[in-house]
């Protein structure tokens, strides 16, 4: 498969990257904002298997234009993507009355807009038969239990749970799978900048795992799903 993974200099899109090479069945494209990051990356995914297709390109799903991600796609994937992992994102932790209307508005552009533009730059190339992969949050998991703080954040995971389900029936005449993983707590950066101190049961590498076997299977069970993935709370 080709497999485009967002967010993937750190965290769980890092992990995923380097489980979805191990196989040697797969072509990776893994973006980031870090250039830095990334070459790390590279050099561990090589370390790991020296035949790995991966290739790296920095690129902000927000600001950059399309374009040049349009044609690294073609030249390094033939203009075919069967699995898009929308991974990256970011977070703010503010009490809500110290928010200000900037804080939201990043929030739902780092959370949401940006997947937005990933998923109409890509539909051109995903044929029948593909995967579409969002990574929410429990924070934005209705019923689930919320947190001060984390509001804008928890807001903006939402939206992306609902475009899921939306998409889901507008490409089901495409054959096209769409599904979100709410992610519960994993070790991570982002865990700690949410709740600091915090250690979680479950270490990066072990949901990156997770979010890899998802993306290449998990179309054959669900669509249009918003699945929980959480053990503890947070």
């Amino acid at each position: 498969m080709n497999i485009i993974v967002t967010g993937a200099s750190s965290g769980v899109g890092f992990e995923a990257v380097l489980e979805l090479i191990l196989s040697g069945k797969h072509k990776v494209i893994a973006l980031s904002r870090s250039q830095d990051k990334l070459e790390r990356l590279l050099e561990i995914a090589h370390g790991l298997n020296p035949d790995a297709e991966i290739y790296a390109l920095a690129f902000d799903i927000v600001h950059d234009d399309y374009a040049g991600l349009v044609q690294f796609i073609g030249g390094n994937f033939d203009n075919r993507v069967d699995v898009l992992v929308n991974n990256a994102g970011a977070l703010v932790n503010k009490p809500f009355v110290e928010l200000l209307e900037t804080d939201f508005v990043e929030m739902l552009q780092s959370n949401f807009i940006g997947h937005v533009r990933m998923v109409q730059a890509m539909l051109p190339v995903m044929p029948k038969g593909s995967h579409i992969v969002n990574i929410g949050s429990m924070g934005g998991y209705q019923g689930s239990i919320k947190f001060p703080g984390l509001s804008a954040y928890s807001a903006s995971k939402a939206a992306l749970h609902t475009l899921t389900e939306c998409l889901a029936i507008e490409l089901a005449e495409r054959n096209i799978t769409v599904n979100c993983l709410a992610l519960g707590s994993a070790q991570t950066e982002m865990l700690e900048k949410a709740f600091p101190g915090y250690q979680s049961p479950v270490m990066a590498f072990e949901m990156g795992k997770y979010i890899a076997d998802f993306a290449v299977t998990g179309h054959r069970f669900f669509n249009g799903k918003v699945l929980p993935v959480a053990v503890t709370t947070p």
